[in-house]
C-alpha cells in the first residue's frame, strides 16, 4: 500500500518522507530558477521563509515535465501553488474549460474533488490526482443524486440547473451545470417559466432577484461564504471608509445589497484590475485577495475574508508526493460519465455562445 502524504500529515515529517527521494535543500540554482515567482509572491511571502517553499516549487516543477503532468489550481489556492506550480488558473468554469483541453497525460487538480471529478468527466482516459481525497466542498456534501429525483418527482418537467460544485452523481442527474460567472444566463436560456437551482440557496436567490423566471432552491450553501452578514459588511465600511467592497453570490442577498460590486470569483478578479479602486476588500476565501494582489499594482488590499478549509488541505508536500507515487488518483463510476459529462458540456458550450 502507497503511503500518503496529505494535509493531516506533520511538515515535519512529510518533509522527511520527502527527503528520502529529493533534494530539498535551498542551494543558488534553486534559488534562481525559483527567483521569478519569489517576485510575485514576496508582499505574501517573507523572504525569510521562501528557502522552506522554494525546493518543493523547484521539484515539482522538474517532476510535472517528467510525469507528463499539469496542474490545476483554483483560486483559493495558497500563492506558493498559485503562483509556484500551477499551470492553469481559474475558478470552476476556467478550470472546467481548460481542463477539456489539456494534452498531458495526468491532470494534477489543486483543488477540492468535485473540481477532480469534473476534470476526470472531460478527460476519461487521462490519470487525474488530487493530492488530498479529503479536500471536499459543503456544497457538494450537502446533497446527493437521490435528493435531486426526488426533486424531479415534486416538480415533474422543471429543468435542473446544478451548480459545478457537486458531486458527479448529482451532475448525472441534472440537466445542466452553472457556475457563478454563468448562472443567470444558463436560468435565462432552459425553456419554461421555473427552474430547479441547486444547492446553493444564496446563489439561486441572488439569481431570482435577477430574472423573471421562478427559481426553486434547495438548503445547501458554502462555508467560507455563508457567515458573512449584512452587519460584516457595515463594520468594513466604518473601519475603510474609502474602500470598495466586493463580494461573491454564494454569500446572503443581505450582504450582496450592502456591497459595491458582487460576482464570480473570475467576474471579482476582472473587476478590480479594470476598475483598480485605491482599496479594495473582497469578500471571499483570503488566498484569491492575495493571488490577485500578486498580479495587481496600485491597489491596497485590506482584509475581509474566510479561509476554506478544504481548500487549504492543498499543500506544496503533497502535490510533490502526488506526482511521485501517482496518488490520489480520482475515478467516476463508468455508469455515469456519460451524462454527468454531458451536462457539463452543455455549461461549457453554452459559455462559449456568450464569448
Amino acid at each position: 500500500m502507497v503511503q500518503l502524504i496529505n494535509a493531516m500529515t506533520p511538515i515535519e515529517e512529510a518533509r522527511a518522507i520527502l527527503a528520502d527521494g529529493f533534494d530539498l535543500k535551498f542551494s543558488k540554482s534553486v534559488q534562481k530558477a525559483t527567483s521569478t515567482v519569489f517576485e510575485k509572491v514576496k508582499d505574501k511571502i517573507p523572504e525569510i521563509e521562501w528557502p522552506f517553499f522554494a525546493p518543493l516549487i523547484f521539484q515539482i516543477n522538474r517532476l510535472k515535465k517528467e510525469k507528463d503532468a499539469v496542474i490545476l489550481a483554483h483560486n483559493y489556492q495558497t500563492p506558493q501553488i498559485y503562483h509556484g506550480v500551477a499551470d492553469i488558473v481559474g475558478d470552476s468554469l476556467q478550470l472546467a474549460q481548460e481542463a477539456a483541453k489539456v494534452r498531458q497525460s495526468v491532470i494534477v487538480q489543486c483543488g477540492v474533488h468535485f473540481m477532480a471529478e469534473t476534470s476526470k468527466l472531460l478527460n476519461p482516459e487521462k490519470t487525474v490526482l488530487i493530492p488530498d481525497s479529503r479536500a471536499g466542498c459543503s456544497l457538494a456534501a450537502s446533497i446527493t443524486a437521490e435528493d435531486v429525483v426526488a426533486m424531479r418527482a415534486q416538480y415533474p418537467g422543471v429543468p435542473v440547473v446544478t451548480y459545478v460544485n457537486t458531486s458527479a452523481a448529482v451532475k448525472a442527474v441534472t440537466d445542466v451545470c452553472c457556475t457563478s460567472s454563468n448562472a443567470l444566463d444558463i436560468v435565462n436560456a432552459v425553456e419554461g417559466d421555473t427552474v430547479i437551482m441547486i444547492p446553493d440557496q444564496f446563489l439561486a436567490q441572488n439569481t431570482a432577484k435577477k430574472t423573471h423566471k421562478k427559481i426553486i432552491t434547495w438548503a445547501g450553501a458554502c462555508e467560507v461564504h455563508e457567515t458573512f452578514t449584512a452587519q460584516d459588511i457595515a463594520e468594513l465600511r466604518h473601519a475603510y471608509p474609502t474602500a470598495k467592497i466586493i463580494a461573491h453570490p454564494e454569500c446572503p442577498p443581505e450582504v450582496i445589497a450592502a456591497v459595491d460590486y458582487a460576482g464570480s470569483t473570475a467576474g471579482m478578479i476582472d473587476w478590480v484590475k479594470t476598475q483598480r479602486p485605491a482599496r479594495v476588500v473582497m469578500v471571499t476565501e483570503c488566498s484569491m485577495s492575495d493571488n490577485v494582489a500578486s498580479e495587481t499594482t496600485g491597489v491596497d488590499f485590506l482584509r475581509g475574508c474566510n479561509i476554506c478549509p478544504h481548500m487549504k488541505r492543498i499543500n506544496l508536500e503533497n502535490i510533490l508526493w502526488s506526482l511521485h507515487t501517482g496518488t490520489e488518483e480520482v475515478t467516476v463510476d463508468p455508469a455515469i460519465i456519460e451524462p454527468a459529462r454531458a451536462a457539463v458540456r452543455r455549461m461549457i458550450d453554452f459559455s462559449k455562445k456568450g464569448d
